[in-house]
């Protein structure tokens, strides 16, 4: 029988440690790239489609392409939150891919629309079949890797977005080459393949990805049993100084006689004991914590400050073919010309990933990241050529990207108990999302070739961004500074009230005053 995790050897425990999280990498995080891959191009490939024919044939005229844009975003912020709760009950190994099929088929059929009404309806149901994806996945690998694991996870599936930039040109270029076939454009068959190959994620991912860390069939039985103790004290644990106030169950600090070198692990390790503990996976659900969620005040400081990411994000995927078209290129050079800017966007959002996760940082990062995209924007309104513009657009990528997966990662971080959890990384996206409804009206064909305007407007959401994360991370250093002087203990005293009168089952989470938040 295998010891619980606490008591481990220091080394063998980081081996086996180690071990785990390779084999989860492996069958976890390809399955979730390859989805959410799928979802950015499915998308976006819109923008491809429009200088690909797309506009001419449908007949759409002044403002319509952006109003078919903006109502996917209507319909994707109304599922988010809903999602997430029936995740729990199905299961994120069935709810997920469940989604992705079903958005595929309504991809498929992105390529049959023959009118502006047919655009908007298959938007509108892209929509509602997309709004649970990015919530769930979060929330999914957020049960499976611990606080300062988790970044380096969200950063290599959230990669393939700006992978999906590059890819999805290459894709459509080649698939443009179709054009006639089956008396079909080349900007259908864009939507019909993709859709397909999303599909076949969908049904691929349904077979792969596990239920829960006890039930992952790549584990042998002590990688399980591992596994899933550690997951039980994961929540309790925490790095930091000892605190007066609480009593530690464990105070586990590594000796020499325990197999560790001189200086490896001179950080304590507490786990303290809230008062009550509760199986995560046996959570009922309460409006409690659903209220506690929505009136968490960092999802309010992170979700205004995620949707000025997503404001340029946004507009950045879905316009930037028609940009590229303004600077000079058209046809298979435009589509070409959107696939450099991608490459060093996804490979810093992996460094920048591993570099949050081994600092324990999320917010400080995004504050030395947006200035490049902030510099990039700048750029684009003064430039006099169009060499410089597509400059430009190297560094707004470069800044842009890397700041997603840091803001996805605060609240899973600093949010404990699963239906507060879920609901908190549910509403920030979905009050996020409304930049993404905003991204949509952000260029408009009025302002071709330079886009001044647009790109104006999306500089002062970026510095908004920029802003509302330093007063989060401002906030977070406030309240870890006051449960370390002892000023929130009476939140074990309210929580104790609150189980002794039977207003609550769920666990005392980031309440506990030895909870600290990530910066």
């Amino acid at each position: 029988m295998i010891e619980s995790a606490p008591f481990r050897d220091a080394a063998a425990h980081r081996r086996l440690t180690a071990k785990i999280l390779r084999k989860m990498d492996l069958h976890v995080l390809p399955s979730l790239a390859l989805i959410w891959l799928a979802n950015f191009i499915d998308r976006t490939n819109v923008g491809n489609a429009r200088i690909a024919g797309l506009q001419k044939d449908t007949h759409l005229e002044g403002n319509q392409f952006n109003t078919a844009l903006a109502v996917f975003y209507a319909s994707c912020v109304h599922t988010m939150r809903t999602s997430n709760w029936v995740l729990k009950k199905v299961g994120a190994n069935r709810w997920l891919p469940f989604l992705v099929f079903l958005w595929g088929v309504v991809t498929t059929l992105s390529g049959l629309v023959q009118s502006f009404g047919g655009l908007v309806a298959v938007r509108v149901a892209l929509g509602f079949c997309e709004g649970g994806i990015l919530p769930g996945i979060v929330l999914y690998l957020s049960s499976l890797y611990g606080r300062h694991e988790l970044q380096l996870r969200v950063g290599v599936f959230y990669a393939s977005a700006s992978l999906s930039g590059a890819f999805g040109g290459l894709l459509a270029t080649a698939i443009l080459k179709m054009d006639g076939i089956g008396n079909l454009a080349g900007w259908r068959w864009i939507f019909i393949l993709e859709g397909i190959a999303t599909c076949l994620i969908g049904i691929l991912s349904a077979m792969v990805l596990p239920a829960s860390l006890e039930k992952a069939s790549f584990f042998d039985e002590e990688e399980r049993k591992f596994a899933s103790e550690s997951a039980r004290v994961l929540p309790r644990t925490f790095i930091t100084q000892p605190y007066e106030h609480s009593v530690p169950v464990h105070n586990q600090a590594p000796t020499k006689s325990e197999g560790s070198e001189k200086g490896s692990d001179d950080i304590r390790r507490e786990v303290y004991e809230p008062p009550f503990q509760v199986d995560p996976e046996t959570e009922a659900f309460e409006w409690r914590e659903v209220r506690r969620g929505i009136f968490e005040i960092q999802v309010w400081l992170t979700a205004i400050s995620y949707m000025g990411i997503i404001v340029s994000l946004y507009s950045f995927s879905l316009f930037l073919p028609t940009i590229i078209a303004g600077l000079g290129f058209s046809g298979e050079k435009a589509q070409l010309h959107t696939v450099p800017p991608y490459v060093p966007a996804t490979f810093l959002t992996v460094f920048v990933s591993y570099f949050s996760d081994r600092y324990r940082l999320r917010g400080p990062v995004i504050l030395m990241c947006l200035p490049a995209t902030i510099a990039g924007y700048i750029m684009l309104i003064v430039a006099k050529t169009n060499e410089v513009r597509y400059a430009a657009v190297f560094l707004v990528a470069l800044g842009l990207y890397p700041s997603a997966p840091c803001i996805l990662s605060i609240l899973p971080n600093n949010s404990s108990g699963h239906y507060k959890k879920a609901t908190t990384v549910a509403l920030q996206l979905a009050i996020a999302n409304g930049g993404g409804f905003l991204a949509t009206f952000v260029y408009t064909p009025g302002e071709a070739p330079k886009y001044i305007r647009g790109h104006s407007i999306v500089l002062g959401f970026v510095s908004l961004a920029w802003v509302f994360t330093a007063m989060n991370v401002l906030y977070c250093m406030y309240e870890n500074r006051a449960r370390a002087a002892g000023r929130r203990q009476s939140n074990i005293t309210e929580y104790q009230a609150l189980w002794d009168a039977g207003k609550t089952r769920a666990p005392i989470g980031d309440r506990h005053p030895a909870f600290r938040f990530i910066l």
